[in-house]
């Protein structure tokens, strides 16, 4: 069990790069400046490390992702605290504690999902096995606004395969999967698990690298992009979780006093930071009105301030860059005349990078703040009148991580999903993710699968034996 005190010093390094708190702006502390040396060096180790990691087999593979998660529980309160100052998200309600028990978690899945040779021929004709062997070595690249737990949905699956693998954290958050790295490598061999600290730089020495056999990166759609044509001339296979602009579909006869509490936690979780949120909501016009009321019920009275205040349920955005985006696309939606119902008057001279929670109605279809994504706590709320232009709309950005609908009527709610063009949909609930079920994105939102047995192959390489 370690302290924060001990943790942080265990991750930060004299002379590195500052690390702020999106809060208070106040150093906490210095990341290491690994530079491509760096990457030479643990990719190295990385293959040396690899075979005998293979070659342990999945039950003690998984012994030790268990322990992992044992060691992980242990310094949860340490990583917790860790999270809330680097990245701004709250301790309590799904904030850093959330984070730092999702870690362990997807640990545990990830080491308990079997994935069994197949027989997939056995007649007269002839038998075919199909079997999933390690990819060898996993890159992998992470964003800044779930900084450790997106770390272990890329690295558990990884490991559980018998891949060694080599990381590299955003610029904005390193500390925290420094810090996860620590505390797992407390008990996994030497070598099968390393974090880098770098900048861009970094990451296109990585995607290009012909070292990996896969690389695993979660952020924008343009960076995505630019993964897929640095890393072409080696071939290496792709998981590419990108960008996100959710719509929800309310239907008339859903009650607004019913859903509202779980509409603002789809939208509104880590402060809108998180690709699949509800980030546009159409709502019938029967009830719009109703709707809007009982979520500016519940944006009255949920706090927003530094994630380490126990009473705080919102925290700051995690970087200026990102409070000058919202800001901006609700700026233009106060100048197109669209009504702010709550929020958008944010301090922009006071510490930190506190943007207030937003709800934004009477806004055109078309309005930067509906087809851009704002990742923040800005949520336009448009009613219809017609449902097929509803799904109309929701269809015609080329984002799809995911989708919600809300109804009173399950089945009813299920026919509109169907029509829906996303990786996942969600009836009467957003954003839900859980170790077993697949989740990936369609169109500019990326492709592969994570999690579950679907998780574990897109680490591996099928093999069939054939006679």
């Amino acid at each position: 069990m370690q302290t924060y005190e001990g943790l942080l010093a265990a991750v930060v390094a004299d002379g590195g790069r500052p690390v702020t708190d999106p809060a208070t702006d106040a150093v906490i502390g210095h990341a290491p400046a690994h530079g491509v040396e760096d990457l030479d060096r643990a990719i190295a180790a990385a293959q040396a490390a690899q075979p005998a990691w293979e070659a342990l087999g999945h039950e003690e593979r998984s012994r030790l992702l268990h322990a992992a998660a044992d060691a992980v529980d242990q310094s949860a309160a340490a990583l917790a605290e860790l999270i809330s100052r680097e990245q701004g998200k709250p301790l309590n309600g799904p904030g850093s504690r959330f984070e730092a028990g999702g870690v362990a978690a997807w640990l545990r899945a990830a080491a308990d999902t079997s994935l069994e040779t197949e027989q997939v021929l056995d007649d007269e004709s002839g038998a075919a096995t199909l079997t999933y062997r390690a990819t060898g070595l996993v890159g992998a690249i992470g964003p800044w606004n779930w900084p450790a737990l997106i770390a272990s949905w890329q690295f558990a699956a990884a490991l559980r395969m018998g891949n060694a693998v080599v990381m590299k954290p955003s610029e904005h958050t390193p500390l925290s999967v420094l810090a996860v790295a620590a505390i797992v490598n407390q008990v996994l061999p030497d070598g099968v698990l390393t974090v880098l600290s770098g900048d861009r730089e970094m990451g296109a020495a990585m995607t290009a690298h012909p070292a990996f056999g896969k690389l695993m990166f979660t952020g924008s759609t343009r960076t995505g992009q630019a993964i897929v044509e640095a890393s072409a001339r080696n071939l290496p296979r792709l998981t590419l979780e990108l960008g996100g602009n959710d719509p929800g579909i309310v239907l008339p006869d859903a009650d607004p006093e019913a859903i509202a509490e779980r509409l603002f936690w789809g939208a509104l979780i880590n402060t809108g930071q998180t690709c699949a949120a509800l980030k546009r909501l159409y709502v019938h016009e029967s009830i719009h009105d109703d709707v809007v009321a009982a979520l500016r019920a519940i944006v009255e009275r949920t706090p927003m301030g530094p994630g380490t205040d126990e009473g705080n349920l919102l925290g700051p955005l995690t970087t200026k860059e990102q409070f000058q985006i919202v800001d901006t696309l609700v700026e233009k939606a106060k100048a197109s005349g669209a009504r702010i119902v709550v929020g958008g008057d944010p301090d922009r001279d006071a510490p930190g990078n506190f943007y207030p929670t937003t709800l934004v109605t009477d806004i055109a279809p078309d309005a930067a703040l509906v087809v851009e994504e704002q990742f923040g706590p800005a949520l336009p709320i448009l009613p219809y009148s017609d449902l097929d232009e509803a799904i109309a709309q929701a269809n015609a950005l080329d984002t799809g991580l995911g989708a919600s609908v809300w109804s009173a009527d399950p089945e009813r709610a299920k026919e509109v999903a169907a029509r829906i063009h996303a990786g996942t949909i969600w009836i009467n609930k957003h954003g839900n993710v859980h170790p077993l079920i697949p989740f990936g994105g369609v169109k500019g939102s990326g492709y592969g699968l994570e999690f579950g047995q679907e998780g574990l192959k897109a680490v591996a390489v099928p093999q069939v034996i054939s006679s």
